[in-house]
């Protein structure tokens, strides 16, 4: 989250969410379009939450031009993709807006509103954060102020609902939280901050029970992750105070590692590079890291591999491609080798944006809200088109759908149709 002031955003913002329709409570959904998409994208960086898009996409950008552009809500999230729906959360008005929109024609489907607010114009300006989750015809939404809502996917009704911060004694943090849901088996995680024991939390996503709490930590501003290390199934969190590999059968820490940063303003997603290995990296001067695990039995130990300050990822992540990290250090374009730290390059000037890896390619959206394809090679920087994409400050990560490439920032949404041989 940036700290910088940043008023004409934020006023922009504002000025959107006055003209835009005064939301309604689950409306009924409107026909269908007969959309035909096959995969999903059911959260925050995609299935992995890695920033990879595993399916070709056309790399040639000559003449591209949006297939729908529409204004949008404020808010920083991104999109959720699943049957041929994009599900994201907006301000309008006073209200916190869970969204469906068909992903070819941009078409409202749905709306989900509650009466909420949020706003800190010093990171972020107005509106919700958190990316929404889609899982078997279900879309987990969470508010900026902890309100976490379990929807039918085909209408927007409620199936269940709680406030997290209510719900485990917790603060909400400066930035609002920003967490977005993952789904885990029957389980829903999240990150609410609380204390004695409730920093991380876990719903039954079928009926909302809270399941089960762990940590003590004051929280930050990362995703939860599932992933595996060393053979060893477990969520991987990142706290204001730590890295942290938490079991997934007994909530136990198998493995940790201090990290913080001035503000608490950690954003970034870690990376798992290798079976054993995983990179960090957060900004304002912190720089990045990567950790080793090594297990005796079922102790674990995890010791520095290197740390320097050649990638500093502010709010946006990296991507790790064939044995290099390439991301944005304070909004410069660098690639890293990932097993030695060294810096290869630092190239294109996109600002606080983010970016995905697609089909050997890095997909940069701007913080000017440009759409950028780089060829991703240590050898040198190659910038290979660039187009125009959304108007205003872009701080939302994009998404992808069968080579449909979502994107949207505070005022504005657009789909590029990037499927191979397509537009």
């Amino acid at each position: 989250m940036r700290v910088t002031c940043c008023i004409a955003p934020f006023l922009v913002a504002a000025a959107l969410a006055v003209a835009a329709p005064a939301p309604t409570v689950a409306n009924e959904p409107a026909p269908h379009s007969g959309s035909t998409l096959n995969t999903n994208w059911p959260g925050y960086r995609g299935p992995n939450r890695d920033g990879v898009y595993r399916e070709p996409i056309r790399v040639s950008w000559e003449g591209l031009t949006p297939m729908w552009k529409q204004t949008a809500g404020g808010g920083r999230a991104s999109f959720a993709i699943g049957g041929g729906r994009a599900f994201t959360i907006e301000q309008r008005l006073r209200n916190e807006v869970v969204v469906a929109y068909d992903v070819m024609t941009g078409k409202e489907l749905w709306t989900n509103a509650w009466p909420e607010r949020f706003s800190q114009w010093m990171g972020g300006g107005e509106g919700p954060r958190a990316t929404p989750a889609w899982a078997d015809g279900h879309v987990f939404a969470l508010g900026a102020r902890g309100e976490l809502r379990c929807l039918d996917a085909e209408t927007g009704k409620v199936v269940w609902r709680t406030n997290i911060l209510q719900d485990t004694g917790a603060r909400n943090l400066r930035w609002g939280m920003a967490g977005s849901p993952l789904i885990a088996g029957q389980a829903v995680i999240v990150q609410p901050g609380g204390p004695s024991g409730k920093s991380v939390a876990a719903y039954d996503r079928r009926t909302g029970k809270r399941l089960w709490t762990a940590l003590d930590d004051k929280q930050a501003y990362v995703s939860p992750m599932q992933v595996t290390l060393l053979g060893v199934p477990q969520f991987l969190l990142v706290s204001a105070e730590r890295l942290v590999g938490l079991s997934v059968d007994h909530r136990a820490v198998l493995w940790e590692f201090p990290w913080s940063t001035d503000h608490d303003a950690t954003a970034a997603q870690p990376i798992v590079i290798g079976d054993d290995r995983v990179f960090f990296s957060s900004g304002y001067g912190t720089g990045a890291v990567v950790v080793e695990l090594t297990k005796d039995g079922d102790k674990f130990a995890v010791r520095q591999v290197w740390r320097n300050i050649r990638m500093k990822n502010r709010q946006s992540s990296s991507v790790f491609h064939e044995g290099f990290i390439y991301g944005l250090d304070e909004g410069i374009l660098a690639c890293v080798d990932a097993a030695t730290g060294e810096l290869k390059w630092k190239g294109g000037r996109y600002r606080h944006g983010q970016l995905l890896l697609a089909d050997k390619h890095l997909v940069v959206i701007t913080e000017d809200g440009e759409l950028v394809l780089v060829a991703p090679s240590p050898e040198k920087f190659q910038e290979v088109a660039r187009v125009p994409g959304i108007e205003g400050e872009t701080w939302n990560s994009p998404a992808f759908a069968d080579g449909i490439l979502l994107v949207r920032n505070t005022q504005e949404m657009a789909a590029f149709d990037l499927r191979p041989g397509g537009y």
